[in-house]
């Protein structure tokens, strides 16, 4: 899988997901087999650009492999001065964000409520590829609604504009996350484009992955929700890909010990504090894969303040 002028390892990608994709968590997923990390979605506003969470959206300090950063806008100066900043921060790519289907996103008109206005997508993708010179590569979902699929249209123009990728979600923005994904758009894309095309959307396990590629023909693979708690998702994937094989889950002592560093990293990344609360969801997620764990003792998890309390009631809840 090549994007621009770099190889990645693998055909292997975490999507950007906003309050998701830290670098706490795109470590843990490169560890486990990512091939690329990209960051959740930055505002390309500028009265935001050095606002706290903005920044530590896009913090790579120390992280391995490529730095892939997302940003998000509807004007095209605007996105290519966040694109020329974001370069000089360190990122080596850079993402667009035309697949968000969050109210509060599409609400003024960004993400996938771009998908509407052809002429405008054009505008940004020119405007943020001549600003920079790193690969530049778009997320897009397969149209506005059902009734307005145009995802093989807006993947020429971001052809012709030289995007060096292009992820395409399964979803149009009308159905969100509901129902299920569908891969003949993404087929149409890859046999309309030469760039690389990237398949996301309801890719769960290492069948499905190895499936997704055989009916779509993409160069790579898209992972989001299905990586929340599970990061070894990765790993399961790569090796189904290269051998054919399914490996073993991993053991409770394993997952204690990732999700246990992962708490650790975010406490490490955000403070205490907001580290704890980051941390909650993380911790739901992870017990998805553990039928053992009571309602109770992840109650008390849940109200726990302080990192030292969430490691103690974890620690009780892997042994009792």
């Amino acid at each position: 899988m090549q994007i621009g002028s770099y190889q990645l390892p693998n055909k292997l990608i975490l999507a950007p997901m906003a309050g998701i994709s830290d670098r706490p968590f795109r470590g843990i997923c490169k560890h486990f087999g990512a091939g690329l990390a990209v960051s959740e979605m930055v505002a390309s506003n500028p009265a935001l650009r050095d606002n706290k969470k903005t920044l530590l959206k896009a913090d790579h300090d120390g992280e391995t492999g490529l730095r892939s950063v997302q940003i998000v806008g509807t004007d095209p100066k605007h996105m290519a001065d966040a694109a020329i900043y974001n370069v000089q921060r360190g990122a080596q790519i850079i993402d667009i964000n035309m697949g968000c289907p969050a109210k509060k996103v599409c609400a003024v008109a960004a993400g996938s409520a771009l998908l509407r206005d052809a002429d405008l997508v054009k505008k940004i993708l020119d405007a943020v590829v001549s600003a920079v010179d790193v690969p530049v590569t778009l997320k897009i979902r397969t149209g506005w609604d059902t009734e307005s699929r145009n995802a093989v249209a807006i993947a020429q123009i971001a052809q012709a504009s030289g995007i060096a990728a292009l992820t395409v979600h399964g979803r149009t923005r009308a159905c969100k996350f509901e129902g299920q994904a569908e891969y003949e758009t993404i087929k149409q894309v890859k046999q309309m484009v030469s760039i690389p095309v990237i398949a996301n959307g309801d890719i769960d396990s290492a069948e499905k992955a190895q499936f997704v590629l055989n009916v779509t023909g993409a160069d790579a693979l898209m992972i989001g929700r299905a990586a929340q708690g599970n990061p070894w998702l990765f790993k399961e994937i790569e090796n189904f890909i290269n051998s054919g094989k399914v490996i073993q889950k991993p053991t409770v002592t394993e997952i204690y010990a990732i999700l246990t560093g992962h708490l650790e990293k975010l406490y490490s990344f955000y403070g205490d504090v907001t580290g704890v609360r980051i941390a909650r969801k993380h911790i739901s997620w992870y017990f998805k894969h553990l039928d053992f764990i009571g309602q109770d003792i992840r109650s008390k998890i849940n109200q726990a303040a302080q990192p030292n309390q969430q490691m103690v009631l974890i620690q009780s809840a892997f042994t009792q």
